[in-house]
């Protein structure tokens, strides 16, 4: 039987300057390679030595959350800290957090996380498994990372 693994995610940026210094200043990823001012520009992005993130510039505008594709992003870190230290630094980037913090996936889990977007609209979540169950759930019974 074969097992899969996510190897690396591919998003469509509308300014690759802009979502390359977000993600390096929000997760700390490093430039792998890129090619930028051309016609073709992207950037691949690692962290250590797994990349992690691809950005290409071949689109315009905001990201659809109303169509069919891509839900959001998730992120997971070993600790409630590590996500206050992300919070954080969205909170000082000035980017809008959903929930206004860190809320539980569902009433009673202590799995949970931050929900945010990255310039171009596109959802992210940083999650851990421990330690956010004292704050309240949004969606109730409903997952919440499935309602933002």
């Amino acid at each position: 039987m074969m097992t899969f693994q996510t190897s690396h995610i591919g998003l469509n940026v509308t300014n690759i300057e802009q979502s390359k210094q977000f993600y390096q200043m929000i997760f700390d990823f490093e430039v792998a390679g890129e090619s930028v001012g051309g016609e073709k520009e992207f950037v691949f992005l690692k962290n250590g030595e797994q990349l992690v993130l691809t950005l290409w510039r071949q689109s315009n505008g905001r990201f659809p959350t109303n169509q069919p594709g891509l839900h959001h992003l998730a992120f997971a870190v070993d600790t409630i800290e590590e996500v206050q230290a992300v919070e954080e630094k969205v909170r000082q980037a000035g980017v809008k957090l959903y929930h206004d913090g860190i809320v539980p996936h569902s009433q009673g889990e202590s799995s949970g996380g931050i929900f945010f977007e990255d310039p171009d609209g596109i959802r992210l979540e940083v999650n851990t498994k421990q330690g956010a169950d004292s704050s309240h759930t949004p969606s109730g019974a409903a997952p919440t990372c499935g309602f933002f």
